[in-house]
């Protein structure tokens, strides 16, 4: 369904992605992983056409998302890692919004946002300032825009961030939902036990370029960890952090007399 091919993207001649190739076909999560920097959020844009690539396509379904940016937006869900709303509508107010300027009919707009509201446990906030909203509250309310218009490509960047233990199950459960309804689903994440349980496949990238494309279980044998935590700290070279978390204890404890 999505695409990317050798997508590559430079500012000022410099590669902030490289070479970038994957697919995620309908009824598939993946997982695309990478370190800050890494040139995740590059990718992101390039996907919802924010920018266009310097070279590569991206394409959906076999066609360039830039030669019908609308068309294909249309068929687009994402949900950003930081939460940008208007904050003096209400979270109902949002979503009416969010489903006018889709072209949704009014009465579908409502009860669409109403039941989404509802499922995340916002009905008491319904008519309440998103101002007033807590940082999960204000995650349910992007998940529920995310979701309005039925897309059929989802992009989550980040989305557990400020949701309580309960609206996180119900996220993982939502993937799953997701899958067996035939979307295709992009997830971005730093937290690794929750991709590992739940995505089919696994892009690393590191530096703007791919380490890994593969399942959870086949990088888990192929690197010899026992987790996929392990195997993307060994694939980035990330730092030995309990050997930091020692030198930051030790730090703290000098004594200042």
């Amino acid at each position: 369904m999505l695409e990317l091919r050798h997508v590559t993207k430079r500012y000022h001649g410099i590669p902030v992605v490289h070479e970038v190739s994957f697919a995620i076909a309908a009824g598939e999560v993946l997982g695309y992983l990478g370190p800050n920097g890494a040139g995740k959020s590059t990718t992101v844009k390039m996907i919802t056409g924010m920018i266009e690539p310097t070279h590569g396509q991206v394409l959906f379904r076999g066609r360039n998302i830039h030669d019908d940016l609308p068309a294909y937006r249309a068929r687009l869900g994402y949900v950003p890692e930081e939460a940008q709303v208007y904050t003096h509508l209400s979270g109902l107010e949002y979503l009416q919004l969010v489903g006018r300027l889709r072209g949704m009919p009014e009465a579908l707009i409502e009860r669409k946002a109403r039941g989404l509201l509802e499922l995340f446990s916002l009905k008491t906030a319904l008519e309440s300032p998103i101002h007033d909203y807590s940082k999960g509250m204000k995650q349910r309310v992007l998940l529920s825009a995310a979701l309005l218009h039925n897309p059929d490509l989802i992009l989550f960047d980040e989305p557990l961030s400020g949701l309580d233990a309960v609206t996180a199950r119900i996220f993982k459960d939502l993937l799953v939902a997701l899958r067996r309804e035939g979307k295709a689903v992009l997830y971005i994440s730093h937290v690794l036990e929750v991709v590992e349980q739940v995505c089919d496949r696994v892009v690393i990238l590191s530096h703007g370029a791919m380490l890994a494309d593969a399942t959870p279980k086949e990088l888990i044998q192929m690197n010899q960890q026992p987790t996929l935590e392990r195997v993307f700290a060994q694939l980035v070279q990330q730092t030995d952090t309990a050997s930091l978390a020692e030198d930051l204890v030790h730090v703290m404890q000098v004594d200042h007399a």
